[in-house]
């Protein structure tokens, strides 16, 4: 298998690198490719170009495709499975949820369902400035707090929401539909602390998190945003700056996420598809 891996930093993400292109589309790439997801939570193919329908392929081939697509987009591609992530107001009358994305978040979190395992996002039209995409690691986050912290985080609980991760930005929704969409999506109680199947422990946390139960409101927020901070510090995050064609895959269960802000005039579009999970969030 003509591929290889480069690590980025110590502890988070790791740079493809191909012979042939064609080498990527095989079942034992994409089950290396998907170990790599795992292990080291964000994957970088720099300027791959891919197309939708490849796009599509790539995810199938690492595993089950979910469809998470924005409910008001009049989006411009074949298949509803590849979702248009923009400010163009053409494509996307109602941008909140994008906006929203400016602050670290995790997806999938206020739904009924596992959240999806990996996200995978290609560049259609890189920004001259902003636009960037950050990634934190909250296995890495984990893993070095001290001991004492850890065992303090153990049995607590956070509540999320989607009004919470879009608070930030409340003001600036438009009055007649504010309501409608702050009240999207489930609240939900999920563990601090992730032990997932493998025996791997991340942490949940990002804007959705808005408070702790059992905690009075400002200490559990105060809780929430420190271990947010720790979480970004340059140790356990990463921010790519993207070049048009590039693809990224991170683990969607292990990380945070965010885009540093850009406005509607650059013209920023990615094209992004999302791997099912298999594992709903459990202490």
């Amino acid at each position: 298998m003509a591929i290889r891996f480069e690590n980025i930093k110590e502890f988070i993400g790791s740079r493809v690198v191909w012979d042939d292109r064609g080498d990527l589309f095989t079942p034992e790439a994409a089950a290396a490719i998907r170990a790599k997801v795992e292990e080291r939570t964000v994957v970088v193919f720099p300027e791959l170009n891919l197309t939708d329908d490849e796009q599509l392929q790539f995810t199938e081939l690492m595993g089950e495709r979910q469809r998470l697509t924005g409910r008001f987009n009049k989006q411009e591609v074949e298949n509803d499975d590849v979702y248009q992530v923009t400010l163009d107001p053409k494509i996307n009358p109602q941008p909140e949820y994008v906006l929203g994305t400016f602050f670290w978040h995790m997806d999938g979190i206020t739904v009924d369902a596992p959240p999806p395992f990996a996200t995978l996002l290609s560049c259609r039209i890189a920004p001259d400035k902003g636009g960037e995409t950050e990634f934190a690691s909250t296995y890495a986050a984990y893993e070095g707090l001290p001991d004492d912290e850890k065992a303090d985080l153990e049995g607590l609980k956070a509540v999320h929401s989607v009004k919470a991760s879009l608070s930030p930005i409340a003001d600036a929704i438009p009055e007649k539909h504010r309501d409608k969409v702050l009240n999207i999506g489930l609240v939900k109680e999920h563990p601090l602390v992730w032990t997932h199947e493998s025996g791997r422990k991340s942490m949940v946390i990002g804007t959705t998190a808005d408070h702790v139960v059992g905690k009075s409101v400002p200490v559990g927020r105060a809780l929430l945003i420190r271990l947010q901070e720790w979480a970004a510090q340059p140790a356990y995050s990463l921010r790519h700056k993207w070049t048009e064609g590039d693809f990224v895959i991170w683990d969607n269960t292990g990380a945070m996420h965010r885009a540093i802000p850009y406005e509607a005039s650059t013209g920023r579009m990615m094209h992004r598809t999302s791997i099912a999970g298999s594992e709903t969030v459990a202490a």
